[in-house]
Formats: structure tokens, C-alpha cells, sequence
């Protein structure tokens, strides 16, 4: 593969072809930079063939032919860039300038290397690459700055598209502040909800585009934001209109509308790369950042005893040991886990000091023994960090892991609704404080594990979890007033439903965060555990010789990106599911937890990552997914047998439905495919099926779970929850929890609701 041209800070390529392009343009997009790498592998081919002794008839053809194509890829590159500044009259100019030199550039490479119908291809009479070494170099230099600068230039069409969409969402919101009545509003709220699926898809796009991890975090955090707000700014304007003099529903309505806003904005600031008033973005520092750098820098007195002074060594430990204080000053933190901290905090400084006085004296006199001390100091000041970091990781998660699995019954929630629906005020605001000190935990829980989370993109995710949790609170206490004042209200009571679902979410994706900052400390990186029946060469089908692998290029890649994303979604929602179960050796769980380690295999395929590196690595693994399938259709029919004659058709039905999607997908991956076109159209089929099957099998997790619930049958499926700080909240036996809401992508819903939506309710 071909060394990437680009880099965070411009463009740059091999520095022994002496090629370079415009330093100051920055590549952020994965497209740009991809579309250039196939540019620099042929130019590069012809700079290196300028050197090379040997000149045969096939040589000199071979080289012709590359620099013709070169020629005429850049003709229709160029022509494309042409359009596109006839369309954007304001980049009209630079696009129009970039493009003549690309094509300038192209046809002097076509020039000099017209060299396979001369006898003598070195001699001075015609120019060639062999004659004008200078100038090929400096040809191509040219071609790969105008080219790049056609792209940058074409992303940043891009850019104003997000933008001018993101206005018009921004104009949309204002008319929908201001409606009075509901016709106006149903009529205004259609339009917003087509507006806010064309920023969904445009952002969704960006976000994948992005080559920085932790602003692909940030754009994934806001998008979160913005699409269950947008529900939830349905239901509370829906509850203003009805209610209009009631307090509590404005306040409720302005949070969302504020926090949409905050949403929108930062995704331009990502957009764009600019933050408001030119302000820099100040990046919180976590203890695990402040550990790596510390002991780096510890270990970097091996190679030079002069690079820093033994004041910034200690004024690093000191930043490390006050954020340490967030772990011992928490209320939430176990005595032991603050014990702990505290001495190995103490014990830090004493190395600290051992360490300083070695390398001191190692400055002054540089004897073996001194070295070897050093050495000694080194490795037990690291090894102190080592302990100090393992300490409060497990204080974080544990802490965290007891909070999710004491706060899974939503017993809180619950009672809010049953005592707004009764009107009971009293009871209402009891409730409430309860839910303030719940909040007020789950904030603590994601501020100590921004502290362990071990990459930027995962900090990022426990910051925007802080977030939430912050504001969903009191917009979910708000809406629980509105309901108790006004109790036979049906939109406040959808309303309220709608805040607490958003709380649950969160508190289903803190789970999968756990799991993910685990997988970090253990070394996994954050990704899934490898399924067992993943192809190997020769090993399951030994038809799989006689067939040509076939990887996709980048286009192709591309084009299934996309459903990629949907399948990854799928498998975190999967995961979830089979996270509530108790028993985790049921049938039924191990099956779903096979499949969904399998569909994330074939979503990194998507991405040209993990284990599956050809479609026919991909084809097996959607063979094996499909097996998978049938047999947790066999564990479905079995649970049919455990469970109400009313449920039975229910169940037997959702088991014949997957054994049949199943099917499907097994007669696609075994179908041959012969030609590049046609595996392309497979490859699509057999990701599509999977999706298919991922969906059907999250709305079968929950509803298997339920059924064993209701039928106590012997296996349970709900962890227990063990009593917090205080006594478990009573409600009634009646009290149901909402169902959680599985999507598919995160525009779907909305897409679905804007088709759908004729009229709202107005009781």
C-alpha cells in the first residue's frame, strides 16, 4: 500500500523523490486524503524509474503508460473541479486556477515521459524524464499541490452545505418557539424534521469523513444530542401548546430548545475546525494522560539527563496527585480504594525525591554504579505509577459497575410517573429530590471515569455522558411537575415518557463505556472479542482454494460505509440487551452475543479493518452468522414450550421469521459471483441481510427476557440490584417500564416520524 500523502498538519509525501505539496494546505478528511494516494503511488513509480540504469523497449512503454494515465485522470479530475466552481461562484477563482495548473502539470508529465517510440530516450534533442530530471520532479510537485488544493476546496463546498443546513434548522427552531396554535405548529415541525435528516446525513457523512478521532467523537456526541432532542422537543412543545400557562412546561420546552442549540454550534465548530471569539479549546486533563507523560518523561532520562528540570518533573506529579483528590474527596469512593490511593500517592513522592537525588548526582559524576541506581529509581518511581493508576481504575469502574446495576430497575423513574399521573404533588417532589441525588451520582460516576477512560475519544464520550445526565435530570423533574399539575393530560404524560427514555439510554450506553474503558486498561484497544468460527485459510471449506480472493478498493469501501454504521449501531444495542441478562450462559444469550461479534467483524470489513480481509473471508463469516441464526431460532421454538399459551404464536412466529432471513442470507453467501461488479453486488447483499437479521434480533432479545420474567422460568434473566445508600423505593405492582426504543441508524426514527406524521394529538 502507498504511504499516506497527508498528514494532521499539511500535505507531505517520500522524502527521496523529493515531492511535496502546499504545506499549508490541511488534510482532515479521510476522501481527500485517499483520493491522493493513488496519485502519489504513480507519480512516485515515474520518479523512481528517472534513476534506473536499465532501459528496456518494456521499461520505456510501461513508463509512457503511466504518465498517460496520469494525463488522463487528471483531464477528468479536472473537469469535475470545473463544474463544481461553475456551481460556487464565490471559490470559482481558486478552483478555476488550481485546475489549470493540475492540467498544466498533468500534460508536461505526458511530455516527458513520451519516451517509448524514441531509439534514444536520453538524448538532448527531446526533452524526456531521463534529460529533465528537474523537471518531472517539479511537474509533479505542481500536480499534487493544484490537485489537493481542488479538494480542499471542494470539501470546503461541503462545509457550507453542513452550514447552510444548519441555518436552516437554526430559522426553523425560532418559527417553532414563537407557534401559538397547533396546526401552525404541525405544519412548521414537518418542515424541521425534513431539515433535520438532510443535517443528519450531511454531519453523519462528516463525521466518518474525519480523520481526527477525538473530533469524530465530539461530532458523534453532538449528533446524539440533536437527534433525541428532537423528539423530546416535539413532546414538550406539543405539552407548552396544551399547557400554555404552565411554568413548569416552558421551562421544560426552553432546556430542550437551549440545548439544541449548544448541539448545533459545536458541530459547526468542529466543521469548520474554529471555536467562538478565536478562544482555544481547553482539553481537560485526565490522571491516565497525566501518567503517560510523567512516566515519558521519567524514562527519557535513560537517553539525555538534560532535558528537563527536576521542577517540571515534580510539578507534573503534583497536577497527577490533585486530580487523585477527585477519587478521595468523593463521597462515592469505598474507604479502601481512598486508603490506597492516598499511600501510593504518599509513596509516589517519596520515588519522586529517591529518583531526583540519583539524577542529580548522575549529572554531576556519570559512574556505572550512579547508572545503575538510576536505573533502579527509573523503573520503581514507573512501577509506582503503574499501581497509582491501576487504583483508581478499579475504584472508578467498580464504583460504576454498582451504580448501573443498582439504577437498572429505574425504580425512580417509574415512580414519577405513577405518582404525576395521580395528581400526588407531594409524592411528586419526593421523588424528585431522590433523583437529584441519583443524578448527582451518575455525574460523579463519569467524572472519575474521564479520569481512567485511556483514549481522547472515550474521555470525550464520558464528558458528553456528564452532560447528559446534568440536563436530562431536571428537564425529567420539570416534566413530572407538568404531569402532576395537569395529571389527566395525555401529551404531558407522553412527555415525560419520552425524558425518562432518554435517561435509560444513557444509562444502557454507560454500560457499554464501562465495558470499553476496560477493554483499553486490558490491552483489547476497545474492540470485541474475536468470534472463534472466524475463517481460516483451508480450514473450513476447502473450495475456498479454488476461489481468487477479491479485496474492495476504496470507492467501494465507501459505498458500504454507510450500512456498516448500521450494522455497528445494531451490535451495540445487541450488546446491551444481553448485558440485562442474568443467567449469561442461556442458550439464548450466547447465541446473540456469537452474532453480534460476528455482524462487528463484518462492519470493521466495511472499514477495511479486523480479521475478514477478503469478500471471501466476509462470505464465510455471513455463512457462519447465518448458522448461528438457525440455532437461536431451535433455543426460540424450545422457550415457546416454557411459556403462556398467549405468547406461544408471538414467539414462534419472531423464530420463523429469523430462520428464514437466515436462509436468505445463506443462500446469498453461497451464491458464486464471478467478476469485480458482481462480488461488489454480493458483498452489499450479504451486509444488508445481516442488518436484517441484527434488527429482528434486537427486538427478540427483549421480548425473550420478558417472557422468562413473566413466566419465572428457572433461568431469570434481570441481574438483581442490590440495595445503594439507601432503602429500596416502593411503587406499585402495576408500574411498567417503556419499552426501549431500537433503531436501526439514528435518522430513522425521525425519517419515519416526518413520513408519518399527519396530525398530533391535542388532548
Amino acid at each position: 500500500m502507498a504511504t499516506s500523502p497527508c498528514s494532521s498538519s499539511g500535505v507531505s509525501s517520500s522524502s527521496s523523490s523529493g515531492l511535496g505539496a502546499d504545506a499549508g494546505l490541511e488534510i482532515r478528511t479521510r476522501s481527500v486524503e485517499q483520493t491522493l494516494v493513488p496519485l502519489v503511488s504513480q507519480i512516485t513509480t515515474l520518479i523512481n524509474h528517472k534513476d534506473k540504469p536499465k532501459r528496456s523497449d518494456k521499461t520505456l512503454q510501461a513508463i509512457q503508460r503511466v504518465g498517460q494515465a496520469v494525463n488522463l485522470a487528471v483531464g477528468r479530475f479536472v473537469t469535475v473541479g470545473e463544474a463544481i466552481a461553475n456551481e460556487n461562484h464565490e471559490l470559482k477563482e481558486e478552483m478555476s486556477v488550481a485546475c489549470i495548473e493540475a492540467r498544466r502539470a498533468g500534460e508536461t508529465i505526458a511530455k516527458l515521459t513520451d519516451v517509448a517510440s524514441l531509439d534514444h530516450p536520453e538524448s538532448d534533442s527531446h526533452i524526456t524524464i531521463f534529460t529533465d530530471k528537474t523537471g518531472v520532479v517539479k511537474a509533479a510537485r505542481l500536480l499534487l499541490s493544484s490537485v489537493t488544493k481542488v479538494l480542499v476546496l471542494a470539501d470546503r463546498i461541503v462545509i457550507k452545505q453542513i452550514i447552510t443546513s444548519r441555518n436552516k434548522v437554526l430559522a426553523t427552531m425560532e418559527q417553532l418557539e414563537k407557534v401559538s396554535s397547533f396546526q401552525e405548529f404541525v405544519q412548521i415541525f414537518s418542515q424541521f424534521g425534513n431539515e433535520m435528516v438532510e443535517f443528519a446525513h450531511l454531519t453523519g457523512d462528516r463525521q466518518n469523513d474525519l480523520k481526527d478521532e477525538k473530533k469524530k467523537a465530539r461530532m458523534a456526541a453532538s449528533r446524539a444530542v440533536l437527534e433525541k432532542c428532537t423528539m423530546m422537543l416535539l413532546t414538550a412543545s406539543k405539552t407548552c401548546l396544551r399547557h400554555p400557562d404552565c411554568e413548569s412546561a416552558r421551562i421544560n420546552k426552553d432546556g430542550v430548545f437551549h440545548r439544541m442549540r449548544l448541539a448545533l454550534e459545536q458541530v459547526i465548530e468542529i466543521v469548520t475546525d474554529s471555536r467562538p471569539n478565536g478562544e482555544n479549546e481547553v482539553a481537560p486533563i485526565s490522571i491516565y494522560s497525566g501518567i503517560k507523560e510523567f512516566k515519558n518523561k521519567v524514562e527519557g532520562l535513560r537517553e539525555n539527563l538534560y532535558f528537563l528540570s527536576k521542577e517540571n518533573l515534580s510539578t507534573m506529579l503534583e497536577v497527577i496527585l490533585e486530580h487523585t483528590e477527585d477519587f478521595t474527596d468523593s463521597a462515592y469512593t469505598s474507604h479502601e480504594h481512598r486508603e490506597h490511593i492516598l499511600e501510593l500517592s504518599k509513596q509516589a513522592k517519596m520515588e519522586l525525591e529517591q529518583l531526583v537525588s540519583v539524577w542529580m548526582q548522575a549529572q554531576n559524576q556519570k559512574t556505572k554504579d550512579l547508572m545503575e541506581d538510576l536505573e533502579v529509581a527509573i523503573l520503581k518511581t514507573c512501577q509506582c505509577m503503574n499501581e497509582l493508576k491501576r487504583e483508581v481504575h478499579s475504584a472508578a469502574t467498580s464504583l460504576a459497575a454498582d451504580l448501573l446495576k443498582y439504577h437498572t430497575d429505574h425504580m425512580v423513574l417509574k415512580a414519577l410517573k405513577i405518582t404525576g399521573v395521580e395528581g400526588n404533588l407531594e409524592a411528586v417532589a419526593e421523588y424528585t429530590c431522590k433523583l437529584s441525588e441519583q443524578k448527582e451520582q451518575l455525574v460523579e460516576m463519569c467524572r472519575l471515569l474521564r479520569h481512567v477512560s485511556g483514549t481522547e475519544p472515550l474521555e470525550i464520550t464520558c464528558i458528553h455522558a456528564e452532560d447528559t445526565f446534568q440536563v436530562t435530570g431536571p428537564q425529567i423533574i420539570s416534566a413530572a411537575e407538568t404531569l402532576a399539575l395537569h395529571p389527566s393530560s395525555k401529551i404531558a404524560k407522553e412527555n415525560l415518557e419520552v425524558f425518562c427514555e432518554a435517561w435509560e439510554s444513557q444509562l444502557s450506553d454507560m454500560s457499554l463505556l464501562l465495558r470499553e474503558i476496560n477493554d483499553v486498561f486490558e490491552g483489547r484497544r476497545g474492540e470485541k472479542r474475536v468470534y472463534l468460527s472466524l475463517p481460516r485459510p483451508g480450514k473450513h471449506n476447502a473450495n475456498l482454494k479454488a476461489l481468487k480472493p477479491v479485496k474492495l478498493d476504496t470507492e467501494e469501501q465507501a459505498k458500504i460505509a454507510k450500512l456498516g454504521l448500521e450494522l455497528h449501531l445494531l451490535t451495540s444495542d445487541v450488546d446491551s440487551e444481553t448485558e440485562k441478562w442474568e443467567d449469561q450462559e442461556n442458550e439464548i444469550v450466547q447465541h446473540g452475543q456469537g452474532m453480534s461479534s460476528m455482524a462487528y467483524s463484518m462492519y470493521l470489513f466495511t472499514r477495511g479493518e479486523g480479521l475478514l480481509k477478503t469478500t471471501q473471508d466476509l462470505f464465510h463469516q455471513a455463512e457462519i452468522f447465518a448458522t448461528e441464526g438457525t440455532k437461536l431460532a431451535s433455543a426460540l421454538h424450545a422457550l415457546s414450550d416454557q411459556v403462556h399459551n398467549d405468547d406461544k404464536p408471538l414467539l414462534l412466529l419472531e423464530a420463523e421469521k429469523l430462520i428464514s432471513m437466515c436462509k436468505q442470507l445463506q443462500i446469498t453467501a453461497k451464491a458464486s459471483a464471478q467478476g469485480k461488479s458482481a462480488t461488489f453486488t454480493k458483498v452489499d447483499a450479504c451486509i444488508l441481510k445481516t442488518r436484517n437479521v441484527m434488527t429482528l434480533l434486537c427486538q427478540l432479545l427483549p421480548l425473550c427476557c420478558k417472557l422468562l420474567r413473566k413466566n419465572k422460568a428457572g433461568n431469570g434473566c434481570l441481574k438483581p440490584v442490590p440495595p445503594w445508600k439507601e432503602d429500596r423505593i416502593q411503587t406499585g405492582t402495576n408500574a411498567r417500564t417503556p419499552e426501549r426504543r431500537v433503531d436501526t441508524f439514528g435518522i430513522k426514527s425521525l425519517e419515519n416520524h416526518v413520513t408519518n406524521m399527519t396530525f398530533l394529538e391535542s388532548k
